[in-house]
């Protein structure tokens, strides 16, 4: 049996490109031969794409996987405003229920060998009354993914987060930085502070990129550092690993990517 790669994403804040980084990272795990699918449990925002109401996340990670699936699965809830999960809910009469959201990631990871379910905004954001977006990648047991955005107060930013992330029990298994403001100064300063004290291995830097293309991104991703968390998750479950490849770059192409 192949090993079952699956994580969480989460990032520092919300519009610092933790979509463009799920993207990536499933365009990598497609390109490698993996069935490869993206869950965004909770979307809030919509707009018209294609003649119809669809949100915009939801649309290009299902761009970026190779796996089909039903969007009640995909994005078990999706919200009209674009506002924080618990408030459009509440506007719509609509309750997020926990248990929903674990049956739809089931049924995607037993259809894909990888599932990358993207969060919404940072990581403890409000979903109900009683949950929150920490719950949910609590109740998934899922390695996470933190997406840092690279501006001004990243460094406390990121630093609670991945304590926060720690504090629920789960394994900060890596993080991308996103180059989300170009003006930002020592940028790479900032990257190396970072680099000492989240305590998880760095999977790449993304630069600021216009358009946010997936495939562009992935050129700034190396998931091998994944496969650790993902033998450990693999044993624990009794299942038997196979090697994967993705893309290789080395610290001088990270450094250069802030440039």
């Amino acid at each position: 049996m192949t090993v079952r790669r699956h994580w969480f994403v989460t990032g520092t804040d919300t519009g610092i490109g933790k979509t463009l980084v799920s993207s990536a990272m499933l365009h990598l795990l497609a390109g490698s031969g993996l069935c490869a699918i993206g869950m965004k449990p909770v979307a809030a925002g919509v707009e018209m794409i294609d003649g119809a109401w669809q949100n915009e996340d939801v649309v290009r990670l299902a761009a970026a996987g190779n796996v089909e699936a039903p969007l009640a699965l995909r994005c078990p809830y999706v919200l009209r405003a674009p506002m924080s999960p618990h408030l459009a809910a509440r506007d719509e009469s609509v309750r997020i229920e926990l248990p929903v959201l674990q049956s739809a990631f089931e049924s995607l990871a037993r259809q894909a060998d990888a599932v990358v379910v993207e969060g919404v905004g940072g990581f403890c954001v409000p979903l109900g009354d009683a949950l929150d977006s920490a719950d949910l990648a609590q109740a998934l047991d899922l390695p996470v993914i933190l997406v840092v955005g690279l501006r001004l107060g990243c460094l406390s930013h990121a630093l609670l987060t991945a304590e926060a992330i720690r504090a629920r029990g789960l394994v900060l298994a890596g993080w991308v930085a996103s180059a989300v403001d170009p003006s930002m100064l020592a940028p790479e300063a900032n990257l190396q502070t970072l680099r000492g004290r989240l305590g998880a291995p760095l999977l790449g830097v993304v630069p600021h990129l216009a358009p946010a293309d997936a495939a562009a991104a992935a050129c700034h991703i190396d998931l091998r550092a994944l496969r650790a968390t993902a033998m450990h998750h693999a044993v624990r479950a009794g299942h038997t690993a196979r090697c994967w490849t993705v893309r290789q770059h080395d610290d001088e192409e990270v450094s250069a990517a802030l440039a």
